[in-house]
């Protein structure tokens, strides 16, 4: 019996639309969908580990790579290189694996390019003010990050038709039913064929 090929989940949202949360409902629901760690070049911060929130490279090793071609997609933020490994994905996939990656709208479009059948789904606030009251809840940010934040959530916002799949993050019971039925949706209609 041939395997057939997995499915690609990517899911965005600005800072604060509860992004994370969804994915590690997905994770815990979907036991068998593996995760796609990304790769940084900025230091860990205090708590994360190697391997599960990021793998830690060098900048020389991150940029050795990009001529490699081992990114499906990369970015350069704030100094620091983010990255998707391409064999990863593409390893999972052709073994029948469904992937969840969690990624921004930039490297949403850098991906679809290569796996352009990826089920894409965007994450929404249900307003501006809830985002900002969300971001101030977490208390982690000055003024002047939380203004970026806002800033950047317009304008990742304004990327949302690039998705097949909006889910509105009022109340997060309803938000992580919409996510499941929506990973279900896909998986029950590969088993049918």
């Amino acid at each position: 019996m041939t395997v057939g090929r997995g499915h690609l989940f990517i899911i965005s949202a600005p800072s604060g639309a509860g992004k994370t949360t969804l994915c590690r409902a997905a994770l815990e629901r979907f036991k068998d969908m593996l995760y796609s760690v990304s790769y940084t070049t900025r230091s860990p911060r205090k708590g994360e580990q190697e391997g599960v929130d990021y793998h830690f490279i060098s900048k020389e090793a991150f940029r050795a790579d990009i001529k490699k071609g081992r990114w499906s997609e990369w970015a350069e933020v704030h100094g620091n290189y983010y990255g998707t490994s391409a064999e990863f994905i593409e390893k999972g996939l052709s073994s029948g694996r469904d992937i969840l990656l969690d990624i921004d709208v930039q490297g949403t479009a850098q991906i679809l390019k290569r796996h352009p059948d990826s089920v894409t789904i965007f994450v929404l606030p249900p307003s501006m003010d809830t985002l900002r009251q969300r971001l101030e809840t977490r208390g982690t940010e000055s003024e002047t990050v939380l203004k970026r934040r806002l800033e950047n959530a317009k304008k990742e916002m304004a990327h949302q038709n690039l998705y097949r799949h909006r889910i509105v993050n009022d109340q997060l019971s309803s938000a992580i039913e919409a996510l499941i039925s929506i990973v279900d949706g896909y998986r029950i209609e590969t088993t049918k064929k």
